[in-house]
């Protein structure tokens, strides 16, 4: 099979150009600090200074690209305040609402990895 016959989705799902609906999600959250920005923004606006002191690890035109990636997904929306210094604000849009449960319950799944990996490093 060639590269090419690979990469065309087949299967039920083959005319949305995806092979799975995990695939059409991933899409949209795969980026690699995109669900930690989705979570932030679950309660509140966010300025950009603030996200980038909640993910210190996220350089800041890494957390830039990932933020331009999910607005343009339509999952949150960019306020920009013409004003010195600059100011930017990110909301979750009810799209993007859409996904607090979710990001709740991975948070509460990861938490209780968390505990797992301690007790098993305790143990050792």
């Amino acid at each position: 099979m060639s590269a090419k016959e690979r990469s065309i989705p087949q299967g039920k799902y083959a005319r949305t150009g995806y092979t799975s609906p995990i695939d059409a999600a991933l899409q949209v959250i795969g980026g690699k600090y995109k669900v930690a920005i989705l979570y932030h923004l679950r309660a509140s606006v966010i300025r950009f200074g603030e996200l980038r002191r909640l993910m210190p690890f996220a350089t800041a035109r890494m957390l830039t690209k990932q933020l331009r990636e999910l607005e343009r997904d339509g999952m949150i929306r960019r306020k920009v305040f013409r004003q010195v210094p600059p100011r930017v604000d990110y909301i979750l849009t009810k799209e993007g609402q859409s996904l607090v449960p979710i990001l709740e319950s991975l948070c509460e799944w990861g938490k209780r990895r968390i505990g797992r990996s301690s007790q098993a490093s305790a143990a050792v």
